[in-house]
């Protein structure tokens, strides 16, 4: 079974910067699509998919976090980060790591492709 473990949210003025970590362990599959996705509960947004790996190394990021965030994986590709820089409070969510092992191409766009999510960690930026 493969489990993802978050860590490193926390709160932050607007202009700061916090580091992701995603531990992931279990049987990972040759092709794989690794994650993060964040959720703002309290503003009743929908999930939605932050930026993204796939095995072979191609990294994609959502428009609003170009430039700002970056997502890099360890050497053994058993911890992934994820880098936010600039931050601001339109960036408040939960961040959660997930994995598609189904070998479809990479898609953040629909977090139903991915089947195995993390506990989540908060980020909360305040003005």
């Amino acid at each position: 079974q493969v489990q993802l473990v978050e860590s490193g949210g926390g709160s932050v003025q607007a202009g700061g910067s916090l580091r992701l970590s995603c531990a992931v362990s279990g049987p990972m599959k040759n092709k794989f699509c690794l994650a993060w996705f964040r959720q703002d509960y309290v503003q009743k947004k929908e999930r939605e998919g932050v930026a993204a790996i796939d095995s072979d190394g191609r990294i994609s990021y959502r428009d609003s976090v170009k430039g700002r965030f970056t997502l890099s994986q360890d050497n053994a590709k058993n911890t992934m980060f994820l880098q936010m820089n600039s931050l601001t409070p339109e960036d408040t969510a939960m961040y959660y790591c997930a994995a598609d092992l189904s070998g479809d191409p990479c898609d953040y766009s629909d977090y139903d492709d991915f089947s195995y999510w993390g506990q989540g960690t908060q980020v909360t930026v305040s003005s």
